[in-house]
């Protein structure tokens, strides 16, 4: 009997004497019984498939800060108190009578945040003439003169008054016996003729002062000498704008852009230690410490607005919240021009205020100039900003790409987006003994004469041109070590969720 088939050709395979293709000498690649030295190979695609488009999220920083070399272990400065005295935990000894309680245990003068800082003391004076109403509702309000401050007894200050309407307080304000039931400040005072100030006491303001640290943040690619030794080349069109072919360098380029992105991922999300800890495998001693990002900065010294435009119809919601925050603002720093960076169902909440409030009450950006991007309105809408004017602040409003990304913040619905002020703020910088202006946020990184530490990268190993080491392989390494500094923070605003 004869062989049915010659060579190691299987069974079901005749070879032809042409290049034909017959039912008899096709290869199937599907059915598990092929190889790559079948007769016919498949159609290969050499251009990568860009499913997910540009990937990177950096550039928020860029665009609304600015970068600034460091040499310490510590960025400190400090920022101005409110210029006027108040108090926000007064309260009254029982029936209104003729004094006031003041509470100092855990609140002095109202400072810049609308909180409160800590006093020795009380800052209001004998002869002023002071407004005091209700906390809830600020609408119970009446007037008095000041005639004798007492001192502190376990941080309780007695204001003997005089009010302007009546012998004593209104019986209004009945029932205020609560530390923090009544608010008051100071608007003027009232001196009799001939009278002598030897008593009157002067007012040392008081800085507040914040700080930050610098993190170290590091990645690394490693790629075998054998693998770099195996050519393939792929056709690739980065999010960096680097086109062409690449070889075994194709997941080089995406560690780089990945940690790029990390620059800014980290000192947006990035959380003091609230606890003291050796992580696992660091040096004794050496604690997690962790750096305050933005979104930290903002819950602990700015605004937190919680559920914007609620679960109202679209705009009809939006418009109540957005006056609330503008007159927030106006208790603030009041800075004209803000830019509002927001996930996306936030920004179509934006959008569908805006066009059911047309020509009631917005203006366009365009006849106020485009003062943020140097009066060029192209300038603008390259950023993607679309912008409005309500009451006297101007607003830029863009999507951010980190809320809405379904491997960062697209993750969680937490936060819904931010409010940045625009411009830079006047702050006392400890290293010059000098006031300077320097944007609201800025990142300082360590650097010296001998060392720059904003961005470093250099390859290690035996492969690739670099000679360090005897490993047989190609590492490519990336670090930085900086911290973000976000300066009156009074004036950010963070959406958040309900």
């Amino acid at each position: 009997m004869g062989f049915a088939t010659s060579g190691s050709f299987p069974a079901s395979l005749v070879p032809a004497p042409v290049q034909n293709a017959l039912a008899s000498n096709y290869l199937n690649f599907a059915d598990g019984s092929s190889n790559w030295a079948q007769q016919y190979l498949p159609e290969l695609y050499e251009q990568e498939v860009e499913r997910y488009g540009n990937r990177t999220l950096s550039g928020f920083l860029r665009m609304v800060g600015a970068e600034m070399p460091m040499t310490s272990d510590q960025v400190i400065w400090s920022e101005q108190n409110r210029l006027h005295v108040a108090y926000k935990t007064a309260y009254l000894p029982g029936a209104p009578a003729t004094s006031i309680l003041i509470d100092l245990s855990t609140t002095g003068p109202v400072d810049s945040t609308g909180a409160a800082t800590a006093s020795a003391s009380c800052a209001i004076k004998v002869n002023q003439t002071i407004m005091y109403s209700d906390t809830a509702t600020g609408l119970i309000v009446g007037k008095a003169l000041v005639t004798a401050v007492s001192a502190p007894v376990a941080n309780i200050v007695t204001l003997t008054v005089v009010p302007y309407a009546a012998a004593a307080i209104n019986a209004s304000f009945t029932g205020l016996t609560t530390a923090g039931d009544m608010s008051v400040f100071v608007y003027g005072s009232e001196w009799e003729k001939g009278s002598d100030d030897a008593a009157l006491t002067s007012i040392t303001p008081e800085f507040q002062e914040y700080n930050n640290s610098p993190i170290i943040i590091r990645d690394k690619y490693r790629v075998s000498g054998s693998d770099a030794s195996q050519i393939g080349w792929v056709e690739v069109a980065t999010e960096d704008g680097t086109s062409g072919y690449l070889w075994y360098l194709k997941a080089e380029s995406e560690t780089r852009l990945r940690f790029e992105d990390y620059l800014e991922m980290a000192m947006v999300e990035g959380e003091l230690a609230g606890h003291t800890v050796v992580p696992t495998g660091w040096t004794a001693n050496i604690n997690l410490k962790g750096t305050q990002g933005l979104f930290a900065a903002i819950e602990a010294r700015g605004n937190v607005y919680q559920g914007f435009a609620g679960a109202a119809a679209p705009g009809s919601g939006a418009m109540a919240d957005f006056d609330e925050i503008l007159k927030n603002l106006d208790k603030q720093g009041a800075i004209e021009e803000n830019m509002l960076f927001l996930q996306r169902q936030t920004a179509l909440d934006f959008d569908d205020m805006i066009a059911a409030m047309a020509g009631g009450g917005f203006a366009s950006t365009a006849s106020a100039g485009y003062g943020l991007f140097d009066n060029e309105e192209d300038m603008a809408l390259n950023f993607g900003f679309s912008g409005f004017r309500r009451g006297s602040y101007d607003f830029y409003k863009t999507d951010w790409k980190y809320l809405n990304d379904a491997s960062t913040r697209g993750m969680s619905k937490a936060i819904d987006g931010v409010l940045i002020p625009a411009g830079t703020s006047t702050v006392y910088d400890q290293m010059l003994g000098s006031n300077i202006r320097r944007p609201f946020l800025h990142v300082r990184y360590r650097a010296s004469e001998t060392e720059d530490r904003r961005y470093k990268n250099w390859i290690t190993g035996s492969v690739g041109g670099a000679y360090t080491s005897g490993v047989d392989a190609m590492n490519v390494h990336f670090l930085t070590e900086r911290c973000l500094v976000t300066q009156a923070a009074n004036n950010f605003v963070l959406f958040k969720a309900v």
